[in-house]
């Protein structure tokens, strides 16, 4: 225990740098691999080298933070290993911003090996900076074990599974079909491109039949496209259409004959029931085309402007060439109509920039094989999500999954381990750079190329532990025992490290998905820079100290949803920061004794027992919530906890007795109050680490840091169910009192006499002492009739007693009619809720037998309060 005396106020920012120093120094955050103790493994989800920290990086940080240092108690060895991604595009981008910006330079002025090395510096002078701002929300990563997507062995792995992914045949290079970003100037997979409605145009346009006055009427969205048709299709069985099956029609503008085929992908009732077909820039037609062996003519650019297959149109940008088609279109008599159409459109996830279809040749992994084990253990409970039902959004994407376009046309990156023969065209892939052909000794090339930045997050929760080597932190800490993050990603990364796990380790990456949602301003609109609504953790942090943004993101929290960000919450959670320092300051400046024990149960005052089993459900509570990954509850019980029993009641109660320093009973009042603070302090420090230490170190204890110490458990020798139910009684009416002086006006400081009328005197008698502090009571009497009590003096109903305050000279007698007929109207209308409740005999059938007796219980309750409140009423009316 620290002798010195606790400031008068709470100030963060002198207290959390100092503790967090001191806790990388000691190594708490670092843990040994001890066959002594289970495992409970982490691993961050990796930030972007490029990031700064967020709003949904601080919710995700927190919410693994709580739940590392919640096991960290209980005695597991807890790893969180953390680390950040190289962001292939982002970081790309942003070094060639830089370099244009600074230098006037693009990425080819230097070439690709200079480049690299330049985005190395930047990233060496960078890098760090997001992991320092993890440090200041006090996250206890072992940061000893920090990794980086790039470093030599996450590349070694990525490397590994590559080649032994290409071997099984379950890495191809192909030209199909992909997404292509004409800003980023790279292929993107089906996860990197978001969707959105978005206001456009089907244009109708004639295509004559060869020789002939007939014409098939298409519709397209993307006219710009039609220069690369190369057939248009009709149903089989479309009686308007069969009869043109292997003719010829003339592509408008370019004059070029192209078939018309028949295809049951045609749907003879939707639009004309004709659809050209252009291979190289659609989907759908790109399969028509393999079907009927049709030639895929490309007519865009990599960066969207139209290549020599155009014509005339060469070199114009894909919405210029759009409008002067159209033009051209309707000057020349083909153009039939054009008709408004609001349909989705892919955008890249990166820059937003609309996502064209084009046919290239890339590297893809074959999903099908893959995802099967995927599928199989989430079905099968081996994986769970929380909440469940993410998982049917998982198993849904995962069943209907396509292959994956893992190649990606940048620098930075892991570069794709194949090479090209100069000679004999052979295509060799290996985890080893090699410097010839193997097959006729030639010289090779390397793909230019670089894998998709997932490909290595992917293996994030293996890699990081050593794999491919057998290390003794692979066999220890894997599979890892949560994954938590952001429902946002459950397709990007989830799915992908689930069946990279089963493929290369045989065993699931973890055993539960910890999905929650994003954090938006007080408006419910997602935070972006566009709109300007973000909100700096920093700041915030720098304001009002980690802990209060910390219990800001956790209250309120239920897995998978969102939440909206107010600046008030942080304020109250920063008044609740100061509320526990003032209220451990008041404990701490009362303390004589020198070590935290709990006194001999059976000699402890029923205030004592009460505090005592209340605390004792709190630990049963919020470990269950914990344990359930309920995070919000928890930080809630603990909140009214602390707020309401323990500061604004407990510590009232018992301030005659830390008072009177010559009393035994001072002394058992001083571990009763250390106990459960102390222990409570534990219960609340994976929430509000720095705080929790803080406090702790002032108070006597067992241990050098609140990080290690045991969590608390719950004991059955601590249920002192009959003092709660006193205590509860005793409080409910001190409440009463206190709200009906309220009602009147009455100053705290004016003390009046309290009559008690129960047969229950013996209760009421253990609580003379907190009427009188509290309620600020001059006199209490307890009898059992009401005789002597003037007819006007205020009265309050509570369970088992009715409490009369002489107030002739302070209460109106009109507004205590008044008061009166309220609650029983109150008291009418729940008595009526529970006998319509009691007379329902679907209820009765159904509900367990305590639950029905509970109603009947409450019902008599009513009647009897409604029975005293008339009857108060009647007497106060003769008047």
């Amino acid at each position: 225990m620290e002798n010195k005396n606790m400031e008068t106020t709470y100030n963060p920012k002198q207290v959390e740098d100092r503790l967090y120093d001191k806790w990388i120094e000691k190594g708490y955050f670092r843990p040994t691999v001890d066959e002594e103790k289970d495992p409970f493994t982490i691993v961050i989800p990796p930030p972007n080298v490029t990031g700064q920290l967020h709003m949904g990086h601080a919710l995700d940080e927190t919410l693994q933070d709580i739940l590392i240092r919640f096991r960290r108690m209980q005695g597991y060895s807890t790893l969180w290993l953390p680390g950040t991604d190289h962001a292939g595009i982002a970081t790309q981008i942003k070094v060639e911003e830089m370099l244009r910006e600074q230098e006037g330079l693009t990425r080819y002025d230097l070439g690709r090996e200079k480049f690299l090395e330049r985005v190395w510096e930047w990233k060496n002078t960078y890098g760090n900076r997001i992991t320092n701002q993890l440090k200041k929300l006090g996250s206890s990563c072992d940061w000893t074990r920090e990794r980086f997507t790039m470093d030599e062995g996450c590349s070694d792995a990525v490397k590994e599974v590559f080649v032994n992914l290409y071997n099984k045949g379950l890495i191809y290079q192909g030209n199909r079909i992909i997404n292509w970003c004409p800003s980023c100037i790279t292929a993107l997979s089906d996860a990197e491109v978001d969707h959105a409605e978005k206001a456009g145009h089907f244009w109708h346009v004639k295509y004559y039949v060869k020789d002939s006055e007939e014409f098939l009427t298409i519709a397209t969205t993307r006219p710009e496209t039609m220069l690369g048709d190369t057939a248009v299709a009709v149903h089989p069985e479309d009686d308007r259409y069969k009869h043109l099956i292997g003719k010829m029609v003339v592509l408008p503008l370019l004059n070029r004959e192209i078939p018309v085929i028949g295809d049951e992908y045609v749907e003879k009732d939707f639009g004309t029931g004709a659809l050209k077909i252009t291979p190289a820039h659609d989907p759908n037609d790109f399969e028509i085309g393999v079907r009927h062996g049709l030639a895929q003519i490309k007519v865009l650019n990599d960066d969207a402007t139209v290549n020599k297959q155009g014509g005339k149109y060469e070199g114009m940008d894909r919405y210029e060439a759009r409008k002067a088609i159209v033009e051209d279109l309707e000057g020349l008599g083909f153009l039939v109509k054009i008709e408004d159409h609001a349909h989705n459109v892919g955008h890249c996830y990166r820059c937003s920039t609309v996502v064209e279809p084009i046919t290239s040749k890339q590297w893809f992994v074959k999903m099908q094989p893959l995802a099967k084990e995927g599928v199989e253990v989430v079905k099968n409970g081996t994986i769970q999500f929380v909440p469940e039902r993410f998982s049917k959004i998982y198993m849904n994407w995962m069943e209907n999954v396509h292959d994956w376009c893992i190649s990606r046309q940048l620098w930075w990156g892991h570069r794709i381990p194949a090479y090209y023969c100069e000679n004999c065209q052979e295509v060799i892939v290996s985890k080893e750079e090699i410097q010839s052909c193997s097959k006729c000794n030639g010289s090779v090339k390397q793909d230019d190329d670089v894998l998709d930045t997932w490909f290595s997050s992917a293996l994030w929760p293996f890699s990081t532990l050593g794999w491919p080597e057998q290390t003794e932190d692979l066999k220890y800490f894997y599979p890892t025992s949560v994954l938590v993050t952001g429902y946002d990603i459950i397709f990007f990364w989830v799915a992908r490290m689930i069946f990279s796990g089963m493929e290369h380790m045989g065993e699931a990456p973890f055993k539960h998905v910890f999905i929650h949602g994003i954090v938006r301003d007080a408006d419910g609109r997602k935070m972006s820079k566009s709109l300007g609504n973000g909100i700096d953790p920093l700041e915030l942090i720098g304001q009002y100290g980690a802990d209060a943004l910390r219990f800001t993101l956790a209250t309120g929290n239920a897995p998978g949803n969102d939440m909206r960000f107010h600046h008030e919450k942080v304020e109250s959670s920063r008044n609740f920061t100061n509320k526990i320092w003032n209220a451990s300051r008041f404990v701490r400046m009362n303390l004589t004794i020198t070590e935290n024990k709990l006194p001999d149960i059976e000699k402890l005052t029923a205030a004592d027992k009460w505090i005592v089993s209340r605390y004792n459900t709190l630990v049963k509570e919020v470990t269950d919530n914990l344990e359930k990954f309920e995070l919000g509850m928890a930080i809630q019980k603990l909140y009214e906890f602390i707020w309401d029993e323990f500061c604004d009641w407990y510590i009232e109660m018992v301030k005659p007795r830390l008072y009177d320093k010559d009393s035994v009973d001072n002394i058992q009042v001083q571990h009763v109050l250390t106990y459960v603070l102390s222990n409570t302090l534990k219960l609340l420090h994976p929430f509000m680490p720095f705080i929790t230490e803080e406090v702790w170190q002032h108070l006597p204890h067992e241990g050098e840091s609140i990080v290690i110490a045991p969590w608390p458990k719950y004991q059955e020798g601590h249920v002192f169910k009959e003092e709660e139910k006193q205590l509860s009684i005793i409080m409910k009416a001190i409440k009463s009192i206190r709200n009906l002086r309220a009602e009147m006006n009455v100053p705290p400081s004016k003390k009046a006499k309290v009559l008690i009328v129960t047969s229950n005197q013996n209760l009421f008698k253990k609580g003379i002492v907190y009427f009188e502090k509290m309620a600020s009571a001059a006199q209490v009497i307890i009898q059992d009739t009401k005789q002597g009590i003037d007819d006007d003096a205020v009265s309050i109903v509570v369970e088992g007693a009715e409490i009369f305050i002489p107030l002739e000279e302070l209460v109106d007698i009109g507004k205590e009619i008044e008061r009166l007929q309220k609650e029983k109207a109150h008291l009418q209308s729940e008595k009526i809720r529970v006998e319509k409740k009691l007379s329902n005999q679907g209820f009765v059938a159904k509900a367990p037998a305590n639950v029905v007796e509970q109603e009947k219980e409450k019902g008599l309750k009513y009647t009897d309060m409604l029975d005293k409140v008339e009857e108060r009423l009647a007497a106060l009316t003769k008047k």
